[in-house]
């Protein structure tokens, strides 16, 4: 009997993420910004690099600016593949 290292498809861990609403104009759609610190090679100086991606919105409660938590997902159309799981901070809340 052989054993695998990869997990059995009910198994996976779902890959979330926090990022900044940039986009809702589009139905059931927000464009999501993640921000990430990468150390240059050469400088060893950390650099800011941004993600956008689609995330799926059913309610279409998410305002530009909230801050929000995204899973990832099956696909959904050609770009989106993550979900709206919660928002985390609404942009009107913060100071």
């Amino acid at each position: 009997m052989s054993e695998t290292n990869e997990p059995a498809a009910g198994d996976r861990k779902q890959r979330t993420v926090t990022g900044r609403v940039v986009s809702n104009k589009m139905d059931k759609t927000v464009s999501v910004a993640v921000e990430r610190l990468v150390k240059h090679p050469v400088y060893g100086k950390y650099v800011r690099r941004t993600t956008r991606f689609l995330a799926h919105d059913e309610a279409n409660e998410c305002r530009e600016g909230d801050l929000v938590s995204a899973a990832e997902c099956r696909p959904l159309s050609k770009r989106k593949a993550w979900r709206v799981v919660n928002i985390v901070e609404r942009a009107d809340e913060r100071v």
